[in-house]
């Protein structure tokens, strides 16, 4: 899907591992059944330091996509949450680009890309009344107000210990050594 006869783009958002975890745990309780008790963040954390997610280890999910888009960086967009809030202007840019639909000066000039950033936005999201339903409509357990939480980056700090945050450092180091990738 990467070669150059495929219409095939991707665009991957990666984010520091230890907001992932925070989020991937939250988001687990969300969807466990209520007859078994919540995961607690010790056993969440021992589980995703060992790799075990829906999509492989971690690490390896976001690498393998860092590394397609530096092979193939007109098929693979990579992009870091952090980056996207820090700058959601250039973002929207960088997005509208890849995708091969840049803005027009006039768009540009008259807010167009501002626009779309406030419209696509965690807090116009998540407060759209489809965003705000308990149920899904659907197969899955829950709703889509579970794909919605805080969206903030660094809320790690309000729920992993000094020593959960050195193992994650640790692993992350260890794994991403000597790639070129990096969350800083």
């Amino acid at each position: 899907m990467t070669d150059d006869t495929s219409a095939c783009r991707f665009v991957y958002i990666c984010r520091d591992p230890k907001d992932v975890f925070v989020s991937k745990w939250h988001f687990a309780n969300k969807l466990r059944p209520k007859e078994l008790p919540p995961l607690s963040l010790e056993e969440a954390f021992d589980l995703f330091c060992k790799g075990v997610s829906e999509y492989g280890p971690f690490w390896d999910h976001g690498l393998g996509y860092w590394e397609a888009g530096v092979e193939s960086p007109k098929k693979v967009l990579f992009l870091k949450y952090e980056d996207v809030k820090k700058e959601p202007l250039g973002g929207v840019r960088k997005l509208a680009g890849f995708l091969r639909v840049p803005f027009t000066p006039e768009e540009e000039n008259n807010e167009t890309v501002a626009e779309i950033v406030k419209l696509c936005s965690f807090e116009s999201l998540s407060n759209q009344n489809v965003n705000k339903s308990q149920t899904s409509g659907g197969e899955r357990p829950g709703g889509n107000s579970d794909f919605f939480r805080k969206g903030e980056v660094g809320d790690w700090v309000n729920h992993l210990s000094p020593e959960m945050v050195e193992k994650l450092n640790q692993i992350t180091e260890q794994k991403l050594q000597g790639t070129g990738f990096n969350f800083d």
